[in-house]
């Protein structure tokens, strides 16, 4: 959920670094931002409420120091206020932590340090943590003391503390993203594990968009893992140390160069991330299916051999595997089944060492996909990730990859992830099918028909039909088939940005009750196919008409019932691809009109890493 950002090197503008890092991680959470500085013996900290895109600097904001670190807060305990705003410190100052994650026992850790005497200021859980290191610096080395410290906590975590007097930073997981880079990084080898790793600078960051402008150099830590960082004796270069939490022996870790282009995360000439994510599905298509040809079928017979395969996803990526059981019914002839990976512990029974799982997740951080992998490791489950971001949690737990491709997605609302997931998942049925390169074809038209359709006019002919329902309550979503779950994703993103009430159902569930709820002018948004369900969901369509409703036609072939209508292009299996964007560009659209911001939607998070 939220965003950190730690520096130590050979700059003295480590400030400065931190917080134009924080503002590439806002959307990891915007509701408070903060960030210290080592001065002297001293910590200073400074935070606010608001977006950390919105600060103001001055000349006299930074001081001259060479180790810095910061936060951009996704309010979990605690209202959103300066108090409970990051970084926090220990009683005594001495210690200073940033913390993404929840420290499911802090009510007990609180009390066992209040009666110790320890006063709290704050009502967020991130408090014990600089509290616990300052109580077993008492007895214990710095590094010990933070190592304990871990230990005590229980949950999802992962954080940044440093230690007045110290001109160190120490880094620890559990559950939660975090990533050291290393600028000028040596000796250089992608094979070589290291206990030590040396560089004129280091950066720890939860993703690395925050420091892509110094490095492509990283090493992802794993649970159970902390990083001491600190100034070589030469005073030229800096060291890194990895370390077991549990035992406190050294371990070895890898090095690995990214391909990630910073730009690729800079909204260049568009206004907002999200439309330039959306636009950039001209491409992505495209990128999703250069895949190893080995790989997709290595997963097509593990899905043939397999005794039961689940799709999972949260969110938007759930709304994806819930396509991909009617693209497998209709392409393979195979039934998957799917389920939100907050549920997949529900299925706990059905899981043997036959049982395959297939996890898609835009970031590859998400809470419960990696509580879902822990139940499948237990069940020694075969495990498949499609993800989009190399590196992840789940791209290195994951027992096969099928990487999206998308690049660096950073609008809360996911919309080029999505349609890459789709692609990726339909040419996997297709392969199972024993028919890739059909799959490739359908897929290859849809991306040269995407490229044809999305321009500015049909951007312009979505926002005129935002115009004329910007004002609504409420919206109502159809389809049918594979174009039921678009329904539910549609909703999900007017939801997301516009913060219209909308809902999405199977057409023929209307008048199973929500046609109660039409009224005159009430939109509804049909996606209405071509060939064998056209006439039923016209059918439905019609049965809203008759009551009032405004009816947006989303279809390659206009009808009379159409009081708007988006034009998609006809591409057979790919369908539900073409048919979701138009959404996005509606929702976009609308939130604009209505005054929000599509890229930073309220009370949402781009990576939901807590439970």
């Amino acid at each position: 959920m939220c965003g950190i950002i730690a520096f130590l090197g050979n700059r003295d503008n480590a400030g400065k670094i931190v917080v134009d890092g924080l503002k590439k991680l806002e959307y990891r959470g915007y509701d408070s931002f903060g960030f210290a500085e080592k001065i002297g013996d001293k910590i200073r900290v400074s935070k606010s409420v608001g977006k950390i895109s919105e600060f103001k600097e001055t000349a006299k904001t930074f001081a001259k120091t060479n180790l810095a670190f910061g936060h951009t807060r996704w309010a979990t305990h605690g209202k959103v206020n300066r108090v409970n705003a990051h970084p926090h410190a220990s009683a005594d100052s001495k210690v200073v932590v940033v913390h993404n994650g929840i420290v499911e026992n802090h009510a007990d850790l609180r009390k066992m340090l209040e009666k110790k005497g320890v006063k709290f200021v704050s009502e967020t859980d991130t408090e014990v943590i600089p509290n616990l290191i300052a109580d077993f610096l008492r007895k214990n080395s710095p590094r010990e003391a933070v190592r304990k410290t871990a230990q005590k906590l229980v949950g999802r975590f992962a954080f940044v503390a440093a230690i007045a007097g110290e001109s160190k930073l120490f880094a620890a997981r559990n559950g939660s993203p975090l990533i050291l880079g290393i600028e000028k990084f040596y000796p250089k080898s992608d094979e070589k594990l290291l206990a030590k790793v040396d560089g004129s600078a280091f950066f720890i960051g939860s993703d690395v968009p925050a420091f892509l402008d110094f490095t492509h150099d990283v090493v992802y830590l794993d649970d159970g893992e902390l990083v001491e960082i600190e100034e070589s004796p030469t005073k030229d270069h800096f060291h890194g140390h990895f370390f077991e939490i549990a035992s406190g022996r050294p371990i070895k870790k890898r090095v690995i160069s990214i391909d990630l282009k910073a730009s690729r995360a800079e909204k260049g000439d568009f206004t907002h991330f999200m439309l330039k994510e959306i636009f950039e599905q001209k491409e992505t298509i495209t990128r999703a299916l250069n895949q190893d040809e080995k790989q997709i079928e290595r997963v097509a017979e593990l899905i043939r051999r397999s005794f039961g395969t689940f799709f999972i996803g949260c969110g938007t990526a759930g709304k994806v595997c819930a396509t991909a059981e009617y693209l497998f019914a209709k392409i393979a002839r195979r039934h998957v089944n799917v389920i939100f990976g907050s549920e997949f512990d529900t299925q706990e029974a059905f899981l043997t060492d036959r049982t395959l799982l297939i996890a898609v997740s835009q970031s590859g951080e998400t809470a419960d996909i990696l509580e879902a992998y822990k139940i499948a490791k237990q069940k020694k489950v075969k495990t498949v990730g499609v993800v989009n971001v190399a590196g992840s949690s789940v791209a290195r737990q994951s027992d096969v990859v099928l990487p999206v491709n998308a690049g660096v997605e950073k609008a809360v609302a996911s919309t080029k992830a999505t349609t890459a997931q789709l692609a990726i998942l339909t040419l996997l049925a297709f392969t199972v099918a024993g028919k890739p390169e059909e799959g490739k074809r359908v897929l290859a038209e849809a991306a040269s028909s995407i490229n044809d359709f999305l321009n500015p006019r049909y951007s312009a002919h979505l926002e005129k039909i935002a115009r004329k329902i910007k004002n609504v309550e409420s919206l109502y979503i159809i389809g049918k088939g594979a174009d039921y779950p678009m329904a539910l994703e549609a909703a999900i993103k007017l939801q997301e940005v516009s913060y219209i009430h909308a809902e999405g159902f199977a057409a023929g569930e209307l008048k199973h009750g929500p046609l109660a709820l039409i009224t005159k002018g009430t939109p509804l948004i049909a996606f209405v196919p071509m060939g064998k369900f056209r006439a039923d969901v016209l059918s439905n369509v019609a049965e809203v008409k008759a009551r009032g409703g405004r009816i947006i036609g989303v279809s390659p072939k206009n009808d009379e019932l159409f009081d708007e209508w988006i034009r998609v292009p006809a591409v057979g299996a790919a369908q539900p691809i073409v048919n979701i964007i138009p959404i996005q560009l509606l929702a976009y659209h609308l939130a604009v009109l209505r005054k929000n911001n599509p890229d930073l939607p309220r009370n949402l998070a781009k990576s939901v890493t807590v439970k």
